[in-house]
């Protein structure tokens, strides 16, 4: 059963359509006992970080967080959830995020006559052989939207890259964490099958 962490973050219902689509189970959640007894945890998220942080915070869902991943089960953050994973954010300074991967999460400069937020489908780059991408091959495009995107400090752990006035590190990997900036729930064929790779993972 693969756990949606429900912090009233937006868009957790297309998550769980899409992963009841690909014949998983289910269960959206801020319920400790059924996060941690699930076989993988989602965190997704749409909005503000600060926001999101307080959320979590007053749900007692940061600890809930922290053993998911601490006892190794396969561990996936969306868009705002990837974000949340890392240590800061210009969006809301003076608000820690989890940490759990080190980080910041920078605001998209403007200029070069770039839309913000970034809204639309990009490519990427596939780097650092991503267990989220196998099988996937060339340089796929998925859906973006987002005005902050990652800096990630240990370039090891990045599997994927876009260009969007700048180099956005789009996906990262861990051990038991994965994470990507995009939506792989509203990214089409590519989208399913980085979900579904994420469901065959085990911990």
């Amino acid at each position: 059963m693969i756990a949606i962490i429900d912090y009233d973050a937006g868009n957790l219902k297309s998550v769980e359509k899409a992963l009841k689509y690909l014949g998983q189970e289910v269960k959206v959640s801020r319920d400790r006992e059924v996060i941690l007894g699930a076989d993988k945890v989602i965190l997704p998220g749409v909005g503000a970080f600060g926001d999101a942080m307080g959320k979590l915070n007053s749900y007692g869902l940061v600890q809930v967080i922290r053993d998911a991943i601490g006892m190794g089960k396969p561990f996936l953050g969306i868009c705002l959830g990837l974000q949340l994973l890392f240590e800061r954010s210009d969006e809301s300074p003076g608000v820690p995020g989890l940490g759990v991967l080190k980080g910041e999460i920078v605001r998209i400069p403007d200029g070069g006559g770039l839309k913000i937020p970034h809204i639309g489908w990009n490519s990427l780059k596939l780097r650092n052989n991503g267990k989220l991408f196998a099988g996937i091959t060339g340089e796929p495009y998925v859906y973006f939207v987002h005005s902050y995107y990652l800096r990630a400090k240990e370039p090891e752990i990045v599997t994927a890259v876009t260009e969007y006035g700048v180099s956005i590190h789009a996906a990262v990997e861990r051990g038991n964490v994965s994470a990507c900036q995009f939506h792989p729930e509203k990214s089409g064929d590519t989208g399913l099958a980085i979900l579904k790779n994420f469901a065959k993972l085990e911990g």
